[in-house]
C-alpha cells in the first residue's frame, strides 16, 4: 500500500501535526522553512523537526523541499559554493534517516495561480489558473518590458478587454495572487523585486537552463546514490512558460532528458498528476508507466483544464485525469519493484469549517482529509480488484 503522508509547514502551521494523524496519515514530508535557500541543514535542527513529528506518532522520511538557490540555476554568482552546502545538507539528511529529497527547477515563481479562493459551485473553494487574468497581471500591473511580443494578437485583445472590465478590487487581488511567495512563508514579492529578478534570467534560454539542470544532478546525485537517499524533481506549475522564463519540468520528453543526464536510482522523479494533468499533451497514466522506475514520490491531485488555457484543481477523483487509471498503474507498479511509494494528497478545497480559517492556499485540513479518503478508497478498491 502506498505510504500515506500530507505536508506540513512546521510549528507555526495553523493544521497541526495531531490534525495530520487523525487523518489516518502514517507521515508528515516537510521542511526546513527557517533555513534560508543556500544554507546548510545541520543535523541538529533536521533532528529538532524530526523530534517533533516522531512524538506525534509519526515518521518523516521524505522532504519537501530542499530549495535549490537561484545562483545554481543561472549558474552564476556563488553556485559552487551553493552546490557545496547542498551536498553537505544531502549527506545530514541521510545521517538523520531521511530518505526522498524533493526540489524543483522553477526560475523565481514556485506554483502560479491567478486565484486561491476560487469559490465552486458547492461554495468550497479552490485554486484557480486564469489565462486572461494572468496576461493581465504580466501586461498591464506587473507590466513585464516586452511582455506583449510573447502573445498572439487575438490573446492581447483577450487581455485588453479582460482588463478593461476589471475593478480595481479585482486587478488587486490577481496582483497579490501572482505574487505570493515560497510555500511555507507568509512572505510575497513586490513587483519590483519580480522585474529585477527577472533581468537576471536574460539570455538563459529553455536548453540553457536544462544544462544548469544537468550540471547540478552530475554534482549532487552521486551524493545521493552514495548516502542513499532519493532525488525527486516536481514539475513545472503551470506546466508551461510564465512571465518569458523557461520551465524545463513539463512534458514527456524533460522528465526523459532528466533521467538520462545522470543514470543512477537516486535521481528521479516527484510525480505530480496535477502539474502534469494541466497540460492536455501529457497522458498522466502512461507516463506514471513509463517512469515508473524512477518515481520517488508521488503528489496526487486533479485539475480541471477549459481551451483558454485556464484550470482549476477539481476534486480528487474527478477531473481531466483518470485517478483510476493512474491508482491501478501505482498498485501495479509497487508490486513490481516491492516497495511502498509515499504520496499525499496535493492540495485540497477549502471547505466546511476551514472556510473561516486562515491557513496556506491548498493546504486546509478537511479538503485534503477529503483527498485522502477518496484515495485511501480507491487504492483498496484498486488492490483487491487486481
Amino acid at each position: 500500500m502506498l505510504h500515506q503522508t500530507m505536508r506540513w509547514y512546521g510549528p507555526n502551521d495553523k493544521v497541526s501535526l495531531w490534525d495530520i494523524r487523525q487523518a489516518g496519515c502514517e507521515g508528515v514530508v516537510t521542511a526546513l522553512h527557517q533555513i534560508p535557500v543556500g544554507e546548510v541543514w545541520t543535523v541538529e535542527e533536521i533532528n529538532k523537526r524530526k523530534a517533533l513529528i516522531e512524538e506525534a506518532g509519526m515518521t518523516w522520511t521524505v522532504i519537501e523541499s530542499l530549495p535549490v538557490h537561484e545562483d545554481i540555476k543561472k549558474r552564476n554568482g556563488q553556485y559552487e559554493l551553493y552546490i557545496e552546502n547542498y551536498k553537505t545538507s544531502l549527506i545530514n539528511v541521510a545521517a538523520c534517516g531521511l530518505k526522498v529529497v524533493t526540489y524543483n527547477f522553477m526560475p523565481i515563481l514556485d506554483w502560479l495561480r491567478t486565484d486561491v479562493a476560487y469559490t465552486l459551485p458547492n461554495r468550497s473553494k479552490a485554486l484557480f489558473f486564469e489565462f486572461e487574468k494572468f496576461m493581465v497581471f504580466d501586461i498591464y500591473l506587473l507590466k513585464r518590458p516586452n511582455a506583449e511580443k510573447e502573445y498572439s494578437a487575438k490573446d492581447l485583445e483577450r487581455a485588453k478587454n479582460k482588463y478593461e472590465s476589471m475593478t480595481d478590487a479585482e486587478k488587486d487581488y490577481v496582483f497579490k495572487n501572482c505574487l505570493l511567495g515560497l510555500p511555507g512563508t507568509d512572505d510575497s514579492f513586490t513587483a519590483a523585486q519580480i522585474l529585477e529578478a527577472l533581468k537576471t534570467y536574460e539570455g538563459i534560454d529553455r536548453m540553457q537552463l536544462k544544462e544548469h539542470l544537468f550540471a547540478f544532478l552530475r554534482a549532487v546525485a552521486p551524493v545521493a546514490e552514495a548516502h542513499g537517499l532519493k532525488m525527486a524533481i516536481h514539475p513545472d506549475d503551470p506546466p508551461y512558460s510564465v512571465l518569458g522564463l523557461p520551465r524545463i519540468v513539463s512534458n514527456e520528453q524533460d522528465l526523459a532528458d532528466i533521467v538520462n543526464c545522470v543514470d543512477v536510482a537516486a535521481n528521479g522523479l516527484c510525480f505530480c498528476t496535477g502539474s502534469l494533468g494541466a497540460r492536455p499533451d501529457n497522458n498522466v497514466p502512461a507516463l506514471l508507466e513509463k517512469f515508473g522506475d524512477r518515481i520517488h514520490f508521488l503528489h496526487l491531485r486533479n485539475t480541471k483544464r477549459y481551451e483558454n488555457g485556464d484550470f482549476y484543481e477539481a476534486d480528487h477523483l474527478t477531473g481531466d485525469t483518470d485517478m483510476y487509471e493512474v491508482m491501478k498503474k501505482v498498485v501495479q507498479l509497487m508490486r513490481r519493484r516491492n516497495i511502498s511509494i509515499p504520496m499525499r494528497p496535493d492540495h485540497g478545497h477549502q471547505m466546511l469549517d476551514d472556510l473561516h480559517k486562515t491557513t496556506y492556499p491548498g493546504y486546509s485540513a478537511i479538503g485534503r482529509l477529503k483527498g485522502l479518503a477518496e484515495l485511501r478508497g480507491l487504492e483498496l478498491g484498486v488492490s483487491k480488484s487486481i
